[in-house]
């Protein structure tokens, strides 16, 4: 079946960003930006395994009245790798980025963990911020089997390779894997997600970052900024996650739910979510 590729999705990706890489306690950090520096600050965090390539097709309709950056965290992308992971040190990163970028307070994005790394920084650094919008982020208890099945599952699966790109790219899946998701956005992520060694094709990303890329309740605390919650309607954030995060933040935040979407929204409802953002940007803009 052809499948009709739309203006909104060819035009966002012929918008080629600038990318840049900074040192953040003697990681190499890269990241992409859009629009003009000098407008107010967006920082886009993607999910865990992701990179920032995830945001190609949103970063650029968020662009004509803000500087629109994406960062690949430490462990992800085309950033470097550590030994140890936290949400933390990814929150620094991020603002990081946001500092190299700007000395005015930006408004933070994040999807699925982007939203944990979004929601720490808000408690460590939301007297710096302006706002953080989650994206369908689901706080919620790691039980300790659940950990330890982790760890084991990373110290036996091996650091495979592939013979060409297109088999690596054929096996990108998402976790979880959901119907609905556009054809050509998934393709261009899945090839913007591995890369070439002298051994053949494999995934950017550590697979270390599973071990620390959870958020359970108890982390969350009310923030200095403003922060908006968005769910998918069959996303993983569900209705009493949801309403856990938002009594922790103090009943304060607003919350949009996305309808048809499931946990992966910019991936098979990006248009709405464009939209969500481009109105809480605005709203946050001119406040």
């Amino acid at each position: 079946m052809t499948v009709t590729i739309p203006e909104w999705f060819t035009w966002a990706l012929d918008q080629a960003p600038s990318i840049f890489e900074i040192d953040v306690d003697g990681t190499s950090i890269r990241y992409r930006a859009w629009g003009e520096k000098g407008n107010p600050l967006i920082v886009l965090v993607h999910g865990g395994g992701a990179h920032s390539g995830w945001w190609d097709h949103v970063g650029p309709h968020l662009a004509e009245h803000h500087r629109v950056v994406a960062l690949d965290l430490a462990g992800h992308g085309d950033s470097g790798h550590q030994h140890e992971y936290s949400l933390e040190n990814w929150a620094d990163q991020v603002m990081a980025v946001a500092g190299a970028e700007s000395n005015e307070k930006p408004i933070i994005v994040g999807h699925s963990m982007g939203g944990f790394v979004a929601l720490t920084a808000a408690r460590e650094h939301g007297d710096k911020l302006h706002g953080v919008a989650v994206i369908d982020s689901p706080v919620k208890e790691m039980s300790v089997e659940t950990r330890e099945w982790y760890r084991q599952q990373l110290q036996e699966r091996p650091d495979r390779s592939y013979a060409s790109k297109e088999d690596i790219v054929s096996r990108f899946r998402t976790i979880p894997e959901e119907p609905g998701q556009l054809p050509y956005v998934h393709r261009h992520i899945a090839e913007e997600s591995v890369k070439e060694r002298a051994d053949g094709w494999v995934w950017k990303f550590d697979m270390n970052v599973f071990l620390d890329s959870s958020m359970n309740p108890d982390q969350v605390a009310q923030a200095g900024c403003e922060v908006a919650l968005i769910r998918g309607e069959n996303g993983l954030a569900t209705i009493d996650i949801t309403s856990d995060v938002l009594e922790r933040l103090g009943g304060r935040a607003p919350v949009t739910v996305i309808l048809e979407a499931a946990h992966h929204i910019m991936l098979d409802q990006p248009v709405a979510l464009i939209a969500v953002l481009q109105t809480l940007a605005g709203q946050w803009r001119t406040r």
